[in-house]
């Protein structure tokens, strides 16, 4: 039921297009994944986040573990039914949200005990537990359960958190026992030190069947320290599987991730900065609700296909956000997740003519970051 085939490799670059097979269908690579967090795209029906070009959806095991539960997920059928959603699915394993969301956790070598960031209420985490609640809400992927730590912290810890990710990892793959239904995503740590980050994915890739992926990045440490990670990282990839970046989205990351071998990305920031009355475009991210937009009666981008660009001005986007109309939301995530996807496919393009590279430093001349 999983495949990975590779489809063209640049010559310029040795960047390539896939095509990933599931058991839900077929993702061609490289592609950027929306977040549903709690099995939605917020404020997007699947019917709209589908339009936009998305192939594969990215929930969370920690929030829906936390509401609905995973046990009423299952009973209603799995997370693809639950969300009407029939294409892929990969859900995260709960290890960052654990990280990142509660004030209060103590990890050790056994698992993870952390307090509910929605009512303080405590809770208890270990690999085998981080598994079977993916199992019940059935995603296509499964990630390992992993520690994931702030950026740049000292070489012990990180090679402490970096061993008990590895042990973690040894623990979800005796369980994760189905793989012709489930697909285990094995997740490379090492911080900040690319020693450490190969070291990580060697030991990583036994268990590797169809996919494995690199956290721990884009969590606080400057882009260049993520890219020199990606450099050390690359000759150690399998060339018969996906690559998945875990947590990036911007558009200058996604170029220069997929110029280092990267297949898979996805991230919150697109729907949360359009939320706050921002649109990315080619030429940098721009706050709508500035007062230099009140009378701009152009498309949000000139030459987006999407929705929003296709039928509304930046006039009339602005006056939505800053009266907290929550179409203006909706509008530029529509606009937010279809500009990722158009990258994707020049990208994609620039591959196919072998000019991956010339294509990235044409982007990054006209990108404001």
């Amino acid at each position: 039921m999983f495949k990975y085939e590779v489809v063209k490799v640049c010559k310029q670059s040795g960047a390539r297009i896939g095509r990933f097979t599931t058991p839900h269908g077929v993702i061609e690579t490289p592609v950027f994944m929306p977040v549903g967090t709690m099995a939605t795209v917020k404020s997007l029906s699947p019917e709209e986040v589908k339009e936009v070009g998305s192939q594969i959806l990215l929930s969370n095991t920690y929030h829906l573990y936390l509401r609905p539960g995973h046990e009423l997920v299952k009973k209603a059928g799995g997370l693809h039914k639950f969300m009407n959603w029939n294409g892929p699915i990969l859900t995260d394993s709960g290890g960052f949200q654990v990280f990142s969301l509660s004030s209060m956790r103590k990890i050790t070598d056994d698992g993870c005990t952390f307090s509910s960031f929605i009512d303080g209420s405590r809770h208890y985490f270990t690999p085998e537990r981080s598994i079977e609640i993916q199992q019940a809400l059935g995603s296509d992927i499964m990630m390992a359960f992993d520690e994931c730590t702030e950026g740049g912290i000292a070489k012990e810890k990180a090679r402490d958190a970096m061993e008990r990710t590895l042990a973690w990892l040894d623990r979800c793959y005796k369980v994760a026992n189905e793989p012709d239904k489930q697909m285990l995503f094995p997740i490379i740590q090492g911080n900040v030190y690319p020693d450490l980050r190969i070291e990580s994915a060697k030991r990583s890739l036994p268990y590797a069947r169809c996919g494995i992926a690199v956290g721990g990045l884009s969590v606080g440490e400057p882009k260049p320290v993520m890219y020199e990670m990606l450099d050390a990282l690359r000759p150690y990839y399998p060339e018969n599987m996906p690559r998945y970046l875990m947590g990036v989205g911007s558009a200058d990351c996604i170029v220069e991730g997929v110029c280092r071998g990267i297949d898979m990305f996805d991230c919150v920031l697109p729907t949360r900065i359009a939320r706050n009355g921002t649109a990315m475009t080619a030429k940098g991210d721009i706050t709508i609700r500035n007062s230099t937009f009140k009378e701009d009666f152009s498309p949000v981008e000139e030459g987006c296909d999407c929705y929003c660009c296709r039928n509304y001005t930046k006039a009339y986007v602005r006056h939505l956000i800053n009266t907290d109309e929550i179409f203006g939301g909706r509008l530029l995530s529509i606009h937010n997740i279809r500009f990722l996807h158009r990258l994707t496919e020049q990208i994609k393009q620039a591959i196919r003519e072998d000019r991956l590279l010339d294509f990235r430093d044409e982007f990054m001349q006209n990108y404001k970051i």
